[in-house]
């Protein structure tokens, strides 16, 4: 209980953010945006018709038609950010003055609209609008979910080409693209991890520098060289962007031949990161 309260909580204020960017900045600048919403932004243009009401409605019928291939817990959580999405859009409607700069405000549109999606992203909930359409072709053709998601978001701002021109067109790519790494900041957090694989003969004595120092634990796996033709392990370990550089000093004060390879991490739980958080620590 006390999980789906904080997801409820996330997915209002995502709502509120959402709803704000799209009345505030998208519609006043005649901008348009992907998915369900983006559909409800064009019948605005085409008809003037209320981006709230149009949004529920497309949204209920979605769902009404896609409930049997989602979990049930995705359909309460995609129900519940689909009806506060719609009264948000529907309480916020206003004749606002579009800012006199459009390039900034489609990166301020994009930046909040992220942030409210990424918030909503974080609970497990959609924004119930052409990620449902994309699971439904996919549990029933076996179309690949990604994709299909990315050919309807695309579809629907190539259709606003014909009613708001070609610069607010590119405007709304810009808007989308910012729009787009707001929402990877929220869901990756401001300190993403790194994974670092160190390929050395001295495997078990860079990992003890390492726990040593920076107080993270590492892994060593045994390994065999296919070009050398010899023995050579494998150390990886899991740390924040921010020690990086450290961590190189130290790998090659053990071992200056030392092969390393860095990865971007998504997410990490458990391990030491979860005795981090355990303890307040970033």
């Amino acid at each position: 209980m006390k999980h789906f309260l904080k997801d409820f909580i996330f997915i209002i204020i995502g709502a509120l953010f959402y709803a704000l960017a799209v009345n505030m900045l998208i519609i006043p600048n005649n901008f348009a945006d992907g998915g369900l919403t983006g559909m409800s932004i064009l019948l605005h243009y085409i008809f003037g018709w209320s981006t709230g009401i149009v949004n529920f409605i497309l949204a209920a019928i979605i769902l009404t038609i896609g409930y049997t291939v989602l979990p049930k817990r995705n359909i309460i959580l995609t129900a519940i950010t689909a009806t506060l999405i719609s009264f948000f859009l529907f309480i916020t409607e206003n004749n606002i003055e579009p800012l006199a700069d459009p390039l900034v405000s489609a990166i301020f549109a994009g930046f909040f609209s992220g942030i409210g999606a990424g918030l909503i992203f974080r609970t497990g909930s959609s924004m119930g609008g052409t990620s449902v359409i994309a699971r439904m072709f996919h549990h029933n053709l076996g179309w690949d979910l990604t994709r299909t998601n990315f050919v309807l978001d695309a579809a629907v701002v190539i259709a606003g080409l014909f009613f708001i021109g070609t610069l607010n067109t590119m405007y709304t790519i810009i808007l989308l693209f910012i729009g787009k790494k707001a929402t990877d900041l929220v869901m990756e957090g401001l300190d993403p991890r790194k994974a670092v694989s160190v390929i050395s003969t001295h495997s078990t004595e860079i990992t003890d520098v390492v726990i040593k120092n920076l107080d993270t634990s590492a892994t060593v796996f045994k390994g065999y060289g296919g070009y050398m033709k010899q023995d050579a392990d494998m150390s990886y370990i899991i740390i924040s962007k921010y020690q990086l550089m450290k961590l190189k000093r130290l790998i090659y004060s053990v071992d200056e031949k030392a092969f390393v390879v860095i990865h971007d991490v998504r997410d990490v739980t458990g391990g030491s990161f979860a005795w981090e958080k355990k303890r307040g620590r970033k």
